[in-house]
């Protein structure tokens, strides 16, 4: 019996070791340490630690309401002036983990490595690859091959389909370190490359972005989401730098 206790008891402590459980966090605050390395980009009640690419301020067209960034678009066709919603603070290597929501027929990214600089750069697109968030059944831009939910926006096409239809909560992950990129789709990896080499750069000047000379070049930036114009939801933003 004292034999078999301890096979259980060391059974447990093996568990428990190589439990892969999502990080807990201690606090619900913008930039506030959780477990595992993780922080939260967003504190799930105000838009703390991000604005508006190119502006100082934050556009009332993106809300922090029920647990989520929204960005209202009712609020555009008001007058409210809209943009590409983007991170006060810079990352080079790092895993991002999101939850996104689209609106049926919408269209919007998550942009990351956004260099900004408005004056050389219009948008935040110029520089950064974009992880695409859309409502693959009723978009238009699902048409064209590169450009549907999850894939690497007009470079690489998903591995395999993993979206969720609109309005439904999709988990995503993009996973950045000394070039690797990977993504991640609902709990399937759907991109890996990796940038900045001479592959890179002809895959970049095989898309749309190759008369743009900062796209993809820079080894450190900011993330954005995109203002397309369309309803669209972001939760339990967290990252953790590596």
């Amino acid at each position: 019996m004292k034999r078999y206790i301890l096979s259980i008891l060391a059974g447990a402590a093996l568990t428990a070791c190589f439990s892969f459980n999502e990080p807990e966090t201690v606090k619900n605050e913008p930039g506030t340490e959780i477990k595992q390395g993780w922080k939260s980009l967003f504190d799930g009640k105000t838009t703390a630690g991000w604005h508006i690419y190119g502006k100082g301020a934050i556009s009332s067209a993106w809300k922090a309401e029920g647990g989520a960034i929204h960005l209202d678009p009712a609020a555009r066709k008001q007058g409210v002036a809209g943009g590409d919603l983007i991170t006060d603070q810079e990352y080079d290597n790092f895993h991002l983990k999101l939850e996104w929501k689209i609106a049926k027929n919408g269209n919007s990214g998550v942009i990351f490595y956004v260099h900004e600089d408005p004056e050389k750069y219009h948008a935040t697109y110029n520089t950064g690859p974009e992880m695409q968030v859309l409502d693959n059944e009723g978009h238009v831009d699902a048409k064209i091959h590169k450009h549907r939910a999850g894939d690497l926006y007009d470079l690489i096409p998903c591995s395999k389909e993993t979206v969720k239809p609109a309005g439904q909560w999709n988990k995503a992950e993009i996973v950045a370190n000394q070039g690797k990129l990977e993504m991640f789709l609902n709990g399937t990896k759907v991109v890996s490359t990796t940038m900045w080499g001479e592959d890179w750069r002809k895959l970049v000047a095989g898309s749309k972005f190759a008369s743009m000379p900062g796209f993809g070049t820079f080894k450190s930036g900011k993330i954005a989401f995109q203002d397309h114009g369309d309803e669209v939801w972001y939760r339990n933003i967290m990252i953790k730098k590596l």
